[in-house]
């Protein structure tokens, strides 16, 4: 079964940090292409961080230097290490593959930083 699901969003004060979790199940998906995407209210979805298959990393500008982007191939899951959240940052976080991103998209993780 294709799947993509989100967790570790939350509630966090200006300043504080979060880890998002992707766990990704299907052949069509590999944690070696995934990125980061983030959607806020009344706004288009966004990249966020991604990884490409030669093992590179792409992070959009304003989170590079407070965001990382990681994977654990043996467990099939990617993750996204936010520190220094801004209330800027607040959105749905959600995964899937990168540069190309399939039709495929998970519930996401909602992500509200307080100023």
């Amino acid at each position: 079964q294709v799947q993509l699901v989100e967790s570790g969003g939350g509630l966090v004060q200006a300043g504080g940090s979060l880890r998002l979790s992707c766990a990704v199940s299907g052949s069509i998906f590999s944690t070696n292409a995934m990125g980061w995407y983030r959607q806020a209210p009344g706004k288009q979805r966004e990249l966020v961080a991604g990884f490409t298959r030669g093992g590179s990393t792409n992070y959009r500008d304003s989170v590079k230097g407070r965001f990382t982007i990681s994977r654990d191939n043996a467990k099939n899951t990617v993750y996204l290490q936010m520190n220094s959240l801004k209330p800027e940052d607040t959105a749905v976080y959600y995964c899937n593959s990168y540069p190309m991103v399939s039709l495929i998209w998970g519930k996401g993780t909602l992500v509200t930083v307080s100023s």
